[in-house]
């Protein structure tokens, strides 16, 4: 994990490492600034939201907006600084108010109008999961 801190140009301190650490464990499934407290009981809000912000500013974090509690991070895997190669699909239940990553789907290429500079690409996908489903 400090690897991919360092390659982000993120000075890996302990609270960083244990937010890092908390989103790759998250099985596929970005989380809530609420989630990531209930992880890390060692760390208070302000401390977890901060390492956020750095993560966010140096493009180690996806930070998507979904149709339940707001803003979800996820750990970006892409070692480049102008190029974000691991872009993609998102799903959020309506029943269980989960999001999950289908990472398995890249999102289909748009091409903005001239003009238009895209920083960001969010596709979030709306249904029943297959364990609601089921």
């Amino acid at each position: 994990m400090e690897r991919l801190l360092e390659e982000h140009g993120v000075k890996p301190t302990p609270n960083r490492l244990l937010v890092a650490r908390a989103l790759a464990g998250s099985h596929h499934r970005p989380l809530s600034l609420k989630e990531l407290e209930e992880r890390l009981e060692t760390i208070d809000k302000s401390n977890i939201f901060r390492a956020l912000t750095v993560f966010r500013e140096a493009r180690l974090v996806h930070v998507l907006e979904d149709a339940g509690d707001g803003v979800r991070y996820e750990l970006c895997h892409s070692h480049h600084d102008q190029v974000d190669d691991d872009v993609h699909v998102h799903f959020y239940c309506s029943r269980c108010h989960r999001t999950f990553c289908l990472e398995d789907t890249p999102v289909p290429p748009v091409k903005a109008p001239e003009g238009y500079a895209v920083e960001t690409v969010s596709y979030l996908l709306r249904g029943v999961c297959p364990e609601c489903a089921g």
